[in-house]
């Protein structure tokens, strides 16, 4: 059997884990439920991939997020190493062929969306794979506490029972402390080990400012700061007028929101990714799941509705350990848009009936049918269509999400796939029998392995290219072999879905838990106040709040956000504060001299000054300390 480190450096090149990554792979490798708290960017894949990958058998993850599902598929395989995922969009039988190739250990990782969980199809298989491990990603998002909650997760304590004997590792970025409790009572975790990283990130300088011209002063930032950078924004308008105005003042930027088309998503991606576009102005529909170590700026040019999210969002730069940027810049009437939209979240449920029951006649769903069916969803076109209020509709939609009723999905990428149904004789057949078509069977099968057993990405473009045919007419030839059932094709798609998670209920049957939503309000409200708080106050250093807000006091000022540079200015300025300063390098100038024969002998108040002084100096490099607890003047 092969060690954690031999794995981590076989598969991911590296040669030690970051803190605490290898003390959670030991505990899930010792057979114990885990909780990791680990900041975004922190390296929580590895926590359950390597023990995954040490010992027999399959790991279920669950996750919420199809855009990152899909990019740890890729980057698993990029590494050799099998995996599959089932979300919304993927048809039964592609669905069937998944669940079949992990009974049979055909994966080492199968992702699966938590709606998924409750399924006959899915349970029935589950209960015959060999699992050793069920890895449960953005956890909080079982506790109706958080700022996420999913009601779908709650099947993930169900299904523990086929695998009693299976650890759970649940992981996430952001949980107060009243979530993490609540984590470990959904799931059921039993006698859990705790792991959580420190929510301070050492390397990032917090900046919040009140700007009534936000973009001059987004400008004058991104102008101070080499690198890259993402700039956020509330809406997908915004992002391209923000996107025009840095261009206008020769910034290489970009614009991005999940409204695009996938390929010009993908492309604009792609082009920050490698830097030829460094800054990108975007919706948060931008950067979960995307590796970019090397981000050195992160701007809000608008209030996030909680710290959980703004704590992940402005945690994506930094990653690679170098000094980076978070800034948030606000006007007032941004927080009193904040409370109005908290306010209309929860529409009444009148009005929630109403929008579920035009959902289902718009989809042509009758009653008590629909049941896991997916449908592409143009919200502006169905807002439109019954005169309604998008906002109105949206925050319906995700009440009725949060009661289990649907699933909505931004649109993410399908690409075109393909199985063949029939054996290899019946196909020779065929391929007699209709010597038109026996090219492109021959290039589907030379060019995608596996495609005889399991559905397989193909493209279109590259088939044409390669028979000389335009790519109308490989769409032709395949619809035919579909229609002679030689083989599936199910083509790309990339539009914004719904899945209706139960069957169609009368609108008088639907059930609305008014409890759960208020208590979903008061949740809200409290993330709410957290926001505005940490916005608003002037005293205590970003960091600190940060970290306070997650139950998390035992940390020291960062020296570096808004906040402390202006106690430093302060200090400067204190005469007090520079006559200390002026003693204490006179004292440090030559030779190592202790700490505490630096400190006065007289009054309490004037220790305590020269304690601040003293590790001011330390921040400022102007002193050095060594192991014994001594200091000398810095170079």
């Amino acid at each position: 059997m092969q060690t954690p480190n031999e794995i981590l450096k076989e598969y991911y090149g590296y040669d030690e884990f970051r803190s605490p990554q290898l003390e959670i792979i030991q505990s899930v490798l010792n057979g114990r439920d885990t909780l990791a708290l680990m900041p975004t960017g922190g390296g929580k894949s590895v926590c359950f991939q390597v023990p995954a990958l040490i010992k027999p058998g399959i790991c279920v993850v669950v996750s919420p997020l199809i855009a990152l599902m899909k990019d740890q598929v890729f980057q698993l395989k990029k590494r050799n190493i099998r995996a599959a995922a089932i979300f919304s969009g993927l048809s039964y039988n592609e669905i069937d062929v998944i669940l079949d190739n992990c009974v049979f250990d055909h994966y080492k990782f199968l992702y699966v969306s938590p709606e998924r969980l409750k399924t006959e199809l899915f349970i029935e298989r589950f209960k015959k794979m060999n699992v050793n491990l069920l890895a449960v990603d953005e956890a909080h998002c079982i506790s109706q506490w958080g700022y996420d909650f999913r009601p779908s997760y709650m099947e993930i304590a169900a299904i523990k029972k086929h695998h009693p004997k299976i650890p759970v590792l649940a992981l996430t970025a952001s949980a107060t402390t009243v979530v993490q409790k609540d984590i470990i009572e959904k799931l059921e975790l039993k006698d859990p080990a705790s792991f959580k990283k420190s929510f301070a990130r050492k390397n990032l300088s917090f900046v919040v400012r009140k700007e009534d011209a936000k973009y001059p002063k987004l400008l004058e930032i991104i102008q101070k700061v080499d690198g890259s950078g993402i700039v956020y924004v509330r809406n997908r308008n915004k992002t391209k007028d923000v996107a025009e105005y840095l261009q206008k003042n020769k910034i290489k930027a970009d614009f991005y929101h999940a409204g695009l088309k996938t390929n010009d998503r993908n492309q604009k991606q792609d082009n920050w990714i490698k830097n030829i576009t460094p800054v990108i102005v975007c919706t948060n529909a931008f950067g979960m799941g995307i590796d970019k170590s090397d981000v050195r700026f992160v701007i809000h040019l608008n209030v996030p509705d909680s710290l959980e999210a703004y704590y992940q969002e402005a945690g994506r730069a930094g990653r690679d350990g170098k000094l980076s940027y978070a800034a948030l810049l606000y006007m007032q009437t941004d927080l009193e848009e904040l409370k109005l939209r908290s306010e209309q979240k929860f529409p009444p449920v009148e009005t929630i009936k109403s929008v579920y029951n035009a959902l289902c006649n718009h989809l042509g769903i009758a009653v008590e049918s629909g049941k896991m069916q997916t449908f592409d969803f143009d919200i502006m076109y169905f807002s439109s269509h019954f005169k309604l209020d998008p906002p109105t509709v949206y925050n319906s939609l995700k009440v009725l999400e949060q009661e289990g009723y649907l699933q909505l999905s931004e649109g993410v990428m399908l690409p075109s796939r393909v199985v063949f149904r029939v054996d290899k004789l019946e196909l020779y057949t065929f391929e007699v029998a209709h010597s038109g078509y026996a090219l492109l069977i021959k290039t589907l099968l030379r060019s995608y392995g596996g495609i005889m057993d399991h559905y397989t990405k193909i493209s279109e473009l590259k088939l044409a290219k390669s028979l000389s045919l335009t790519e109308s007419d490989i769409i032709t030839q395949l619809k035919f072999l579909q229609k002679n059932k030689i083989l599936t094709y199910i083509p790309a798609n990339d539009k914004p879905a719904i899945t209706l998670l139960t069957e169609r209920m009368h609108e008088n049957n639907l059930y609305i838990d008014v409890k759960l939503i208020n208590r979903r309000k008061n949740a809200t409200q409290e993330q709410l106040k957290g926001i505005i708080n940490f916005v608003q106050q002037k005293t205590i250093c970003r960091q600190v709040s940060m970290c306070n807000y997650f139950g998390e006091t035992d940390v020291q000022k960062c020296r570096r956000c808004d906040v402390c540079l202006e106690e430093k200015k302060k200090l400067e300025l204190n005469k007090d504060f520079q006559t200390a300063k002026n003693d204490i390098l006179q004292k440090t100038a030559a030779v190592w001299t202790p700490a505490e024969k630096l400190l006065p002998e007289n009054a309490h108040f004037a220790k305590e000054l020269y304690k601040d002084v003293i590790r001011f100096l330390l921040d400022e490099k102007l002193l050095i300390a060594n192991e014994k607890n001594e200091l000398k003047r810095g170079s």
